[in-house]
């Protein structure tokens, strides 16, 4: 049997000897070429001629062959378990086809040779590109085109070409100045600017070679770098200033951008452009009179140009900015001074003071135009002194009056300055010490370049004119008119016998109260050279370190010492140049412009208040000292402010709470006038001791329509003064009463108090031996001082306590009863009935006692008081008129101690004393 076995089989199979396959990847199919077919020789035989099996040598090989049919070989190649391209993408193994022997049992079966199998695994595209980087970031400097700014990069995990490729890169977002290549490389399409746009935020994707997009855009951040450009950097170009701040820095952060320059020294100018405000600056807009007071000049000054009032009228149809009491001359307008203003004949020493701002003159043949002149009124035409410009010059004329020598005498003074034309304001000062005229413009002196003389002028009867703004032209023509007109801006003219006594007074006046100030100056770098001009508006700084110099400008700040500071805006300007180590070309460094922001402050309210009525005997006013008007006044000035609390909610802001606070501050004058017919000089006048005002900045002007107390001092102070004012009247007999009007003023009228009143009334009696024997028992009356109300306004001042006529009456009554005891009990009691009927004669101001010729004549103050009561001192009347019997009584008892008490020292009734309150209810 073996030997017939070994004869059936003797052929092994045959296959090809190698193989070429695809399979798809997640299939379990193979494609091969050619396809797996087995053939043997021994065919037909049973089972030597058949194909049983294909076998796969490799390691752990995922595929196995299978046959489909033993007969014709055919074999199947496929996957054992899912094939994943992208763990590997090809299999090479070897396979070889056995038949199935020689019999059922398999025995002596034959195998092929060994056949080569390649197999590629198909890729199936199942992976989206994905970004290396979850954002990209990219810095560029502005003004350039950049062929690539970054590389963004998207790979694909598929393993073949075609779908691992990445094929296209693309902007998502739009309108952006970018473009992406297909290599990812992005660019800008156009030119960058910082300013325009700091930093741009774009969206890219990317897609495969088989259309399929990333899953997830990537952002890509460019930022925009400015050039860098030399500069001052970290800078606001507004500065808010609220009035009271002090000194404020204006550049707290700033530092200097060199760019890496090789800079050796930096030189910088901080200019603070205020020729708009105001006279050229802030200045304080008190009257110049005060400003010459405060400022420790003598008094005396006559202001020319004040503001328009009922004693002031000649300025009233100029052409005016009430804020700084400026004048603006247009050449039609000119004022006549009133005669009796500025003295006839000033002497050989005077001063004009002045502020003008004037441009050049219009015109090819420019004429005269007068600030000040003295000239005839009529029949003549010679002008005796004039302060005018002419072609930009200055020019002073005097022409002295005719003396013993009849000689030359210097009569016109010249001066030639580029400020009189400049269009901006300058201080003036014409100091006259004949023959000696000297000139200080904004505090520098300057001598006349051109003196000229002239003869006197013959003295005549006709009368002089003097004006502001235009000369007064009173002969050689028709018809009396003004001539050479003024074109510009005046302020603070005034004229004084005697001259201003110093530089350091000149220099006063024109003083800015707001300026450049430098914070810390110990603190300044070393190598810092600094320089401010005299009004503080420049300051220069020069150093060679720029951190020093950075440390320096930080410290640059604005101060405004007004309390009530002209608001609105201050330009500045920062100007620097920079010198570099041996360069030719140096860095420049571009102007600074800003402002500061000065706001409003909260405006005040003066409050006077005091006695508003009183009346005093006669005798009173008639004695050498007179009657003091304003014993109790008080000036009171508040400000209202809005609170604004931090924790405020919606519906509360409706409800801000409003705060009255009491502020201290300056007064420039407090007037006392006359209502009605003036004070009759004859027979009345105002009284002002002078050494009240001494240590005060104060004066006073007198007039027989009230009385002026003026100058720039404290509330306290003018507080002071008017209480110790002083009306007498040595003609009383003509005059029952007399009312006066007080009120006062900041800064020159800008702010002004209520007006108070008050009414005098003199009491006339027939018996002037009894009011000389009571004068003595008036006492000056004691008045509580005022109480402010959280609202701020000033309450009225309570009720003046005036015990002299109570205490008359009571003494006298008792008197008389004391003199009549003897007449006994009857008598005693009849007095008593008499004094109650004395009590309501009283209101009508007069008590008659039958047994005597005395008149007294009562103080009606009780009848004003009444109104300003409270309900609860109106209930205490009545409970004490109801005790009036006990009352009387008990004053019986203490008479004796009473008369000598008040005998003694003045009686001072104070508030809580019920005793003398009782009887001060009952006058």
């Amino acid at each position: 049997g073996c030997f017939f076995s070994f004869l059936v089989n003797k052929h092994k199979p045959w296959i090809e000897t190698s193989y070429h396959g695809i399979i798809t990847e997640n299939n379990d199919t193979v494609i091969l070429d050619p396809p797996l077919v087995a053939l043997d020789k021994d065919a037909p035989v049973p089972f030597a001629g058949e194909i049983c099996a294909f076998k796969i040598h490799g390691q752990e090989m995922p595929f196995e062959a299978v046959v489909l049919n033993k007969t014709s070989g055919e074999g199947r190649l496929r996957a054992k378990s899912p094939i994943d391209c992208e763990l590997q993408k090809e299999y090479t193994f070897i396979i070889q086809a056995y038949d199935c022997g020689s019999g059922p049992g398999g025995t002596n079966w034959k195998k092929s040779h060994k056949a080569v199998v390649h197999i590629q695994v198909k890729d199936v595209n199942e992976f989206s590109p994905a970004f290396k980087e979850s954002m990209y970031k990219a810095t560029v400097t502005e003004g350039k085109i950049y062929d690539s700014i970054l590389q963004v990069e998207a790979i694909d995990e598929d393993c073949s070409p075609q779908y691992s490729q990445i094929c296209n890169y693309e902007i998502v977002t739009t309108d952006v100045p970018f473009a992406i290549d297909r290599n990812g490389n992005i660019r800008n399409t156009e030119k960058l600017s910082y300013d325009k746009q700091h930093q741009y935020e774009i969206m890219v994707t990317a897609s495969d070679c088989g259309q399929k997009h990333a899953t997830e855009d990537v952002l890509v951040r460019v930022n925009v770098k400015p050039v860098c450009k030399p500069g001052w950097q970290d800078w606001n170009k507004r500065i808010e200033y609220r009035p009271g701040s002090g000194s404020i820095p204006l550049f707290p952060s700033i530092h200097l951008e060199t760019c890496d320059g090789p800079v050796s020294s930096i030189h910088t100018t901080v200019e603070l452009q205020t020729n708009y405000i105001g006279k050229g600056c802030d200045r304080e807009t008190y009257s110049e009179k005060s400003l010459q007071k405060l400022c420790g000049a003598s008094s005396g000054a006559i202001d020319l140009l004040p503001s328009p009032s009922t004693t002031t009228n000649w300025t009233a149809g100029l052409l005016m900015d009430s804020n700084d009491i400026i004048f603006k001359f247009d050449g039609k307008q000119g004022a006549k001074i009133p005669d009796g203003i500025v003295p006839k004949n000033l002497t050989d020493q005077f001063t004009i003071t002045l502020w003008m701002k004037h441009g050049p003159s219009p015109g090819l043949r420019a004429e005269k135009e007068t600030i000040l002149c003295n000239s005839d009124k009529t029949e003549m035409n010679r002008h005796h002194y004039a302060l005018y410009v002419h072609n930009c010059r200055l020019v002073f004329l005097l022409r002295k009056d005719f003396d013993q020598a009849d000689t030359f005498r210097p009569a016109e003074f010249h001066w030639k300055l580029d400020q009189i034309c400049d269009k901006e304001w300058h201080y003036y000062v014409v100091n006259v010490e004949f023959p000696v005229v000297t000139l200080y413009m904004d505090g520098t002196t300057y001598e006349p370049y051109l003196v000229t003389n002239d003869w006197p002028i013959h003295p005549s009867h006709i009368a002089m004119q003097l004006t502001v703004g235009a000369c007064w032209q009173g002969g050689e023509v028709t018809k009396p008119r003004f001539a050479q007109y003024f074109h510009g801006s005046l302020a603070s003219l005034t004229i004084r016998p005697g001259k201003i006594e110093s530089q350091k007074v000149i220099s006063c006046l024109q003083a800015c109260k707001e300026g450049l100030d430098i914070n810390s100056l110990e603190s300044l770098g070393q190598g810092i050279k600094y320089h401010f001009n005299p009004s503080q508006s420049v300051l220069v700084m020069e150093g060679d370190d720029i951190e020093n110099i950075n440390q320096a400008l930080r410290k640059v700040s604005y101060i405004n010492s007004r309390q009530f500071p002209t608001a609105g805006v201050r330009r500045l300007k920062v100007s620097s140049k920079v010198q570099c180590f041996g360069e030719d070309v140096c860095i420049s460094i571009p102007d600074i412009d800003a402002y500061v922001m000065v706001f409003q402050a909260n405006e005040p309210k003066i409050t006077i208040t005091g006695m508003d009525h009183f009346a005093r005997p006669a005798a009173q006013f008639e004695s050498e000292r007179g009657v003091i008007l304003l014993p109790d006044i008080r000036i009171v000035s508040t400000v209202t402010k809005m609170e604004h609390p931090l924790d405020l909610r919606e519906h509360d802001r409706a409800n801000k709470q409003v705060v009255v606070e009491e502020m201290l501050h300056n007064l420039d004058f407090c007037d006392v006038l006359v209502i009605g017919a003036e004070l009759d000089p004859e027979q009345e006048c105002l009284e002002l001791d002078r050494r009240e005002l001494q240590g005060k900045h104060l004066d006073a002007t007198n007039s027989t329509a009230g009385y002026s107390i003026y100058g720039v001092d404290s509330m306290f102070s003018y507080e002071q003064a008017l209480r110790q004012l002083r009306y007498r009247n040595w003609g009383t007999s003509a005059t029952s009463d007399r009312k006066f009007r007080v009120k006062c003023s900041e800064l020159n009228g800008r702010y002004t108090s209520n007006e108070f009143n008050l009414e005098v009334n003199i009491l006339h009696s027939s018996n002037s031996n009894f009011m000389d024997h009571v004068n003595h028992m008036i006492v000056q009356p004691q008045f509580l001082q005022s109480v402010q109300h959280p609202e701020g306004s000033v309450s009225a001042v309570h009720n003046s306590v005036v015990p002299s006529v109570a205490t008359i009456v009571i003494i006298i009554c008792v008197s008389i009863l004391v003199f009549v005891i003897t007449l006994g009990v009857y008598r005693i009691r009849t007095a008593h009935q008499h004094s109650s009927a004395d009590h309501e004669g009283a209101k009508e101001n007069e008590m008659d006692w039958d047994d005597s010729a005395l008149t007294i004549t009562v103080n009606p103050m009780e009848k004003y008081e009444k109104p300003h009561q409270t309900e609860e001192e109106s209930e205490e009347e009545d409970i004490d008129d109801e005790e009036e019997d006990t009352t009387s009584a008990e004053s019986d008892e203490s008479e004796e101690e009473d008369e000598e008490e008040e005998e003694e020292e003045e009686v001072i009734v104070q508030k809580g004393d019920k005793q003398n309150a009782t009887r001060q209810e009952q006058l």
